[in-house]
């Protein structure tokens, strides 16, 4: 489904990314790992286009993606959550959520349902700012605003962190179902080891802006863990 081959970027003359290699294969969860500062939120903003790419290729079904803008990979199929949850604090819970309904171009206001039956305290919350929302809420509505979209394709960034212990059980129930229910592909950026093997079927480890091992999450060896991970 996602295929990124030789992808390259820079911030100045700083090289973040160095000929990455990344498949995501359709009905998959994905794990990203890797010790901090070694690419993987830079490597989820350029595939989204939030960063540009030097070189590379990214391909998302059948559309070559590397040129594109971002509104148009969202509009492909692909929902973002963001590190930091990066929503509108001014904005209403709802305004956040439509926000994500025009990045497809529908017309319509209306959120889908399904939002509120995966997050039901969103419902009651409608009316709130953003800003006024806890931390856990505020993720569920980060969550809520990509799936708007009815992705095919979900990528997240580090969703747990921060995050009270409930809520996040609640979201690895969310994703687990939208996995293996609804057919949604899963991109996962995740720090806790636990979380990563409760939920994901694949993994793919990173060092220096290069993926240095992948495989079955069952396969996740206690020496790529204590090279690549243990901090």
């Amino acid at each position: 489904m996602l295929e990124v081959h030789h992808l390259n970027q820079s911030y100045g003359e700083s090289r973040t990314l160095w000929d990455m290699d990344l498949t995501v294969e359709q009905g998959s969860f994905t794990c990203l790992m890797g010790r901090n500062g070694v690419g993987k939120t830079t490597l989820l903003k350029t595939i989204m286009g939030l960063l540009p790419a030097k070189s590379g290729e990214i391909r998302f079904g059948d559309a070559e993606l590397a040129r594109e803008a971002c509104e148009r990979r969202a509009a492909r199929g692909i929902g973002y959550v963001p590190q930091g949850r990066e929503i509108f604090g001014q904005l209403t819970v709802a305004e956040n959520l439509r926000i994500g309904l025009t990045t497809r171009g529908r017309r319509t206001a209306r959120i889908p349902d399904r939002v509120f039956e995966f997050f039901p305290v969103l419902r009651s919350m409608l009316n709130r700012r953003g800003g006024d929302l806890s931390g856990g809420q505020q993720q569920q509505l980060a969550i809520g605003r990509a799936l708007v979209l009815d992705p095919q394709m979900l990528i997240l960034d580090e969703p747990t962190e921060g995050i009270q212990p409930n809520i996040v059980a609640h979201i690895a129930e969310i994703l687990t179902e939208l996995n293996r229910n609804h057919g949604v592909t899963v991109l996962l950026v995740e720090q806790k080891l636990p979380f990563a093997r409760k939920l994901a079927d694949r993994f793919v480890v990173m060092d220096r802006g290069r993926a240095v091992a992948s495989g079955a999450i069952a396969d996740l060896s206690s020496e790529v863990v204590s090279k690549y991970l243990t901090v």
